[in-house]
């Protein structure tokens, strides 16, 4: 998990950011990236891909990373964004706004997945990056946490769709409130909100 960051520094790097969203399958509610800086030998137990933690075991590592973290930066893009320019540009989008919220400015960027935000600064795009590095994965445990206590508030506005539960994503839960009730005013109106 350290191997991408250990390569940065052997060529001269020192503040690595490793960068990740959640968010962009889901149906309703904003797509959050967050950007996480960690001091190199920074060793956190249980830092995997935030998928494969429970709600309670990123509640706990969240509060772990921003404690030990050089920098923590999020950015949020809502779902108009989304629906104005595409979930991929407002991850991007999302992407760079955490990277400007970065108390440190880094000097190499690690972001999950096969597309870099549009930024000054290198760095480089790894598939499955959170399973990769160290930093990525952090990333990850900070955008999910963030973005499920999003949802979560946004379920004690409209509790029929049962947002704490899927957290906007398409669940068959999610879709029989969509039919029933119609899309509300966080949904994304450009993505295919249930079967007809």
């Amino acid at each position: 998990m350290y191997a991408y960051e250990h390569a940065c520094i052997t060529k001269g790097y020192k503040y690595i950011a490793g960068i990740d969203e959640a968010g962009r399958g889901a149906l309703a509610g904003p797509v959050v990236a967050a950007a996480v800086i960690l001091p190199m030998e920074c060793q956190i137990e249980g830092v995997i891909d935030s998928k494969k933690l429970t709600a309670k075991q990123r509640d706990v590592l969240v509060d772990v990373i921003k404690s030990k973290a050089i920098s923590v930066g999020v950015g949020i893009s809502d779902n108009n964004t989304i629906d104005q320019i595409n979930i991929l540009q407002a991850t991007l989008q999302a992407m760079n706004k955490a990277v400007t919220q970065l108390a440190q400015q880094p000097d190499y960027l690690l972001v999950d997945g096969s597309k870099m935000p549009n930024s000054h600064i290198s760095g480089e795009a790894i598939p499955k990056g959170d399973n990769l590095s160290v930093s990525i994965a952090a990333a990850s445990i900070v955008a999910k946490t963030t973005r499920d206590r999003i949802m979560i508030e946004f379920d004690r506005l409209y509790p029929e769709y049962s947002f704490q539960q899927h957290k906007g994503y398409p669940t068959a839960l999610h879709r029989r409130a969509i039919v029933q009730f119609g899309p509300t005013e966080i949904h994304r109106k450009t993505f295919k909100l249930y079967v007809e």
